[in-house]
């Protein structure tokens, strides 16, 4: 009995270790395309995040804004990309930072612009090569 609960009581702590380890500054990218960096604090099966010092950075040219939303949960069938931000590296950074409010503009007419390239694509491939209408529930990966 006592070998079994022991066994049981170190799985117990090996697994608490592991999710430790993964517990750090995450980069995670959702299917709207946002990209929020933040410290994970914790998950669970379905891949629902809480994130904690969490900003979301837009991108354009060679410049980069951030904007501070603080605490965030994620519902898991959001998530794309969950990966870990290698802190020695994150400070190196080759883009310039600028205020969130200069490239806002720029991020949504991209936005925008991309948008309207992927579904000029969508009805090409719907009328000339019979690919069904994309857009339902679930469509977007």
């Amino acid at each position: 009995m006592f070998s079994l609960s022991f066994s049981l009581f170190i799985k117990w702590h090996l697994s608490i270790f592991c999710i430790l380890g993964h517990l750090g500054k995450m980069l995670v990218i959702l299917r709207d395309g946002r990209k929020l960096h933040g410290v994970l604090r914790s998950y669970d099966q379905f891949a629902n995040l809480v994130l904690e010092d969490t900003v979301e950075r837009i991108y354009h040219g060679n410049a980069y804004a951030e904007n501070w939303h603080g605490l965030f949960l994620i519902r898991g069938e959001n998530v794309v990309l969950l990966g870990e931000i290698d802190l020695d590296q994150e400070d190196d950074v080759p883009l310039r930072r600028v205020e969130y409010n200069v490239l806002e503009h720029y991020h949504k007419n991209d936005t925008a612009v991309k948008k309207k390239h992927e579904d000029n694509k969508s009805q090409i491939l719907y009328e000339q090569k019979g690919f069904c209408r994309e857009g339902g529930e679930g469509d977007g990966y």
